[in-house]
């Protein structure tokens, strides 16, 4: 089953360019009834081992803006560390697992939400721009607690960051936010699973099927409408937010 999911997850990421931890956390909590502290640490080192693949191509094919990079790393990953030493205090009180559900399904539902809004919008309004990096480095703070807290955030918070606050074209917005998610991955993967231990065999499971998955999904890429499909897998990650939020209020 965890190969399977690890497969599939890669491939929609592959495809769609949805992230990692928006769509493994809440499956593995909801569907494998994982613990939510060790479905928050499994999501991050999977994430981090899809980019892992990924990152390189965009390297390669000189997509990743390396000054820009360095500035929202500058505030990022201290906010993942902080985020992940939050998480950390909270998730070892079962009296919190509210705030935990809540969480992740608010953020869950904002960045599927915000994926469905850039489907509808009009190409021309998105692409207004402004250049401000202070402002950019100021807003990569929260975004990296986010990720640190929730797993999710770093692929629509921080493209939607870089695509407001920077004068970069959306390959290079892709490639840098990807490569900012990677290293927010490997930081706060490492904190988590130091604290909430590690589930060895579901996380091998899970990334032998995502390598496989992105290779797959790398070639099916440019056969099936990523549009439509996109739409369609940001609809399911609206309605699995709602379903945590719900499964905390219950």
């Amino acid at each position: 089953m965890e190969l399977i999911l690890g497969f599939a997850i890669a491939v929609l990421i592959a495809i769609t360019g949805v992230g990692a931890g928006s769509l493994i956390a809440p499956l593995l909590i909801l569907f494998l009834h994982v613990p939510v502290a060790e479905a928050v640490g499994t999501a991050l080192i999977y994430s981090a081992a899809v980019k892992f693949v990924v990152v390189p191509v965009q390297i390669w094919k000189r997509q990743v803006e390396w000054k820009t990079l360095g500035l929202i790393l500058a505030t990022g990953l201290p906010g993942v560390a902080i985020g992940s030493l939050i998480f950390q205090r909270v998730a070892h009180n079962e009296k919190n697992n509210f705030w935990l559900y809540m969480s992740l399904g608010l953020m869950i539902v904002i960045s599927s939400a915000w994926h469905i809004y850039r489907h509808f919008k009009p190409a021309g309004e998105l692409a207004r721009r402004t250049n401000s990096p202070a402002w950019l480095a100021a807003v990569m703070l929260p975004i990296g607690a986010e990720v640190g807290f929730s797993s999710s955030g770093a692929g629509a918070l921080g493209s939607l960051a870089l695509l407001g606050l920077t004068p970069l074209d959306v390959r290079r917005v892709v490639g840098t936010d990807l490569a900012f998610g990677l290293c927010l991955s490997i930081v706060g993967g490492t904190l988590h699973l130091h604290s909430a231990g590690l589930n060895a065999n579901l996380l091998v499971n899970l990334i032998v099927g995502g390598v496989l998955g992105g290779l797959v999904g790398a070639g099916l890429a440019s056969r099936i409408p990523v549009r439509a499909m996109k739409l369609a897998l940001s609809l399911w990650l609206l309605a699995m937010g709602v379903q945590l939020c719900w499964h905390a209020l219950a």
